[in-house]
């Protein structure tokens, strides 16, 4: 959802800078969707916390509200952080912060900042001063971590409004002792440094981007929970073990892959899958694909003539086939008596464009060792002429 401050009046769209195209969340990413913000309508009920997202929604935090301070979703606040004053835009509201910290499982008695004042435009003017600072930051940090010889990536940097503080986010395949490279961070930006650990896909949600679908990525725009993805998805899905195109941006599998999994091994388990052979007395048939959407198994024949036919059973027909051959039985043919088993011909195409292809004529191939011989031997005796 928009910010809500985009095209107004037909003014220049602000917020995330996307020319009104924040509609799919790059204004402040992983929201809940507050459907009273719009509306012009109160809360039906008051309460004193409320939830605070900084730097578009790259982190989100619950803040208590003095009772009588009036604040609405959207609007920019300045609130006390513990090590410093930090500049956000109110998330939510009213009795949706209680859903949200029971989702999130926060009590409400752990929660000790609070919300110092609406942010005024020297506020928002020393935000902006801080969040130019983080791209050059970035920069010099990798620098520094190059020269310490350190197995770790700085991927984000982000000041404090005040800019008396600046988190460093990394990645790295383990623990890393970073005790000296914040001695150096300390002394290079002359603020107090925070390292904090995340992952590959954390890394990408913070970064953002454009997925393959041509969408933004699940993790930046609603994907809260990031859980385990295998290559056991993919193979249920019949889909190709392409490492390329299975893998998202952060270089694991696409959490896509277990959007409709579910579906899938509901439907699987309806299919007789330990039936990858089949005996008649036409020849045995072999598995080759499950199509779940035609609920249909197709299957490669050979005769014992050494025939090769394909045929495409229904689910049906394939359980009466198995539970046969579990008897110990072999029925007549691979589809019902009504039916007749398609052979399938398969034609090669004549790729040739109709041109005749003539034998090429045959090329003497000259022996070089003879003649090499003859050219020596006539050398010398020109030589013993003279």
């Amino acid at each position: 959802m928009s910010c809500g401050n985009c095209g107004k009046n037909g003014s220049v769209p602000r917020g995330c800078n996307q020319n009104g195209g924040c509609t799919s969340g790059g204004c402040n990413r992983l929201n809940t969707f507050d459907w009273l913000a719009d509306t012009g309508l109160d809360d039906f009920g008051s309460y004193d916390i409320v939830e605070v997202s900084f730097k578009h929604g790259s982190h989100k935090d619950f803040y208590r509200i003095d009772p009588s301070m009036h604040v609405d979703s959207g609007s920019m606040v300045v609130v006390d952080t513990g090590s410093g004053s930090n500049v956000g835009r109110v998330n939510l509201t009213g009795q949706l912060v209680a859903l949200q910290m029971k989702k999130k499982k926060v009590h409400r008695d752990r929660i000790m900042n609070k919300v110092l004042r609406l942010a005024g435009e020297r506020d928002l003017q020393r935000m902006e001063e801080a969040r130019k600072l983080e791209h050059d930051t970035m920069v010099r940090a990798r620098a520094i971590v190059r020269m310490l010889n350190l197995e770790m990536k700085i991927g984000d940097v982000e000041y404090q409004a005040d800019k008396r503080k600046a988190t460093f986010y990394f990645t790295a395949n383990g623990r890393v002792d970073f005790r000296e490279l914040i001695r150096h961070y300390a002394r290079e930006f002359r603020v107090k440094v925070e390292m904090r650990q995340i992952g590959s896909r954390q890394e990408s949600a913070r970064i953002g981007g454009l997925g393959s679908c041509g969408r933004e990525l699940c993790c930046s725009s609603w994907l809260t929970t990031f859980k385990s993805v295998s290559t056991k998805a993919a193979r249920y899905q019949n889909l190709a073990i392409n490492q390329s195109k299975l893998s998202g941006q952060c270089g694991r599998l696409k959490c896509c892959l277990n959007y409709e999994l579910d579906l899938y091994t509901e439907t699987l388990d309806r299919f007789p899958m330990s039936a990858e052979t089949l005996k008649t007395k036409m020849g045995t048939g072999h598995l080759l694909k499950v199509d779940i959407f035609k609920k249909e198994m197709y299957y490669s024949i050979k005769s014992e003539t050494g025939k090769l036919t394909f045929a495409s059973l229904p689910v049906d027909r394939v359980w009466f086939l198995y539970r046969e051959n579990q008897k110990g039985r072999f029925p007549a043919t691979f589809l019902d008596p009504e039916k007749v088993l398609e052979e399938v011909s398969i034609d090669f195409a004549d790729v040739t464009g109709g041109v005749e292809l003539k034998e090429m004529p045959k090329r003497r191939k000259k022996r070089r060792g003879r003649n090499r011989r003859k050219k020596g031997s006539s050398r010398r005796s020109s030589r013993k002429k003279k």
